[in-house]
């Protein structure tokens, strides 16, 4: 009898036990499920980009339509190590370019341009150095100034006059930039540059003396007027010692034994070097002579040859002479400029 309660008591313990299992199991269900539906009632979150990052905009100043004019002229008789010094300060030449403009004083004239340089010591941010002034000619002219270029002899101060094409120079046409697009063989340019086509690469292929001629080029014009130093008669002396001789001798104030006697005395040339100096004084004085002799020569000859309207182009040829304007990025050069161009153009008209 006991056996038997013992064995019910245990059944129904188990059944119990099941009951609750179950029961467990369909709450957790209900659970799981009521969870499902809530997860799917919440709304959808949505993913928000990450907005890029603002690019600036970077502006560069417009190109002003005749920038780089000056720069089209050759700067005659610079020395090609010294080209790149021209790009060492940001030179702005806009009163050459203003000059072109509507009511600009070359606008709608015929104009032909050169380039050169003029080394002056200048105080650049705080330090004074030699600076290489660019300097633009521009002459107003309706027929070119001259085909030919003055240069000096490599072996001797001398100068000949030789065509321009000879040193590869010649003038050409200058476009403006907003006119670069279009035909150019259409274009009735008003403004010339003299150029250069000889290449820098091409340089360490000629002789030293080719070279050299490029330093010794001036810009050449057959004045009808003389030269100022025409008559002049000094001559400057070099004479070959270590170190040089060097001194100016007047052949019409000067006379030639008391003027040796003298470079004696003050030590400046020895006893010895006496006869040989006199020589060379006066040998130095039948060049220069001779020189300017020629040189009436070729100018009366080069007036008689002239047709009328070439004669009074050139009578009435005005020469315009530019120096760049002073910016906060120049150094001042106020106090060096001068109206003297070279010595086969004289002083420019206008200084500028």
């Amino acid at each position: 009898m006991a056996k038997r309660k013992a064995v019910a008591a245990a059944s129904k313990k188990r059944k119990k036990s099941s009951d609750d299992a179950a029961k467990e199991e369909e709450e957790e269900g209900t659970t799981s499920k009521s969870q499902e539906e809530d997860l799917q009632k919440e709304p959808k979150k949505t993913r928000i980009k990450a907005p890029k990052p603002k690019v600036e905009t970077e502006y560069f100043p417009e190109k002003r339509n005749m920038e780089d004019l000056w720069q089209s002229a050759f700067p005659v008789g610079t020395e090609w190590d010294n080209m790149d010094k021209l790009s060492e300060i940001n030179w702005c030449f806009s009163n050459l370019e203003s000059a072109f403009e509507e009511e600009g004083e070359l606008h709608g004239k015929t104009v032909y341009m050169f380039g050169s340089t003029e080394a002056q010591m200048l105080n650049v941010n705080g330090e004074e150095k030699v600076v290489l002034i660019p300097i633009v000619v521009a002459v107003d002219s309706p027929i070119p100034p001259s085909d030919k270029i003055g240069v000096k002899s490599v072996q001797r101060e001398k100068e000949e006059v030789i065509p321009m094409k000879t040193m590869k120079m010649a003038w050409v046409p200058y476009i403006p930039l907003e006119d670069r697009l279009s035909q150019v063989d259409r274009l009735k340019s008003q403004i010339f540059t003299m150029a250069c086509t000889q290449r820098r690469s091409a340089l360490k292929h000629l002789k030293i003396e080719r070279v050299k001629q490029y330093d010794y080029c001036l810009p050449y014009l057959q004045s009808l007027k003389a030269d100022e130093d025409e008559d002049d008669t000094v001559v400057n002396i070099m004479f070959p010692l270590e170190p040089p001789i060097v001194c100016d001798y007047d052949w019409e104030m000067d006379e030639i034994e008391e003027f040796t006697d003298n470079l004696i005395m003050e030590e400046t040339l020895s006893e010895d070097k006496k006869d040989e100096f006199k020589e060379y004084v006066k040998e130095q004085v039948r060049e220069r002579r001779k020189a300017q002799r020629q040189a009436k020569e070729a100018r009366k000859k080069a007036i008689e040859d002239m047709d009328p309207k070439t004669r009074e182009a050139m009578e009435n040829m005005k020469f315009y002479k530019f120096y760049p304007v002073q910016t906060p990025d120049t150094p001042d050069i106020s106090h060096v400029k001068v109206l003297y161009i070279n010595r086969y153009y004289g002083r420019a008209h206008f200084l500028r």
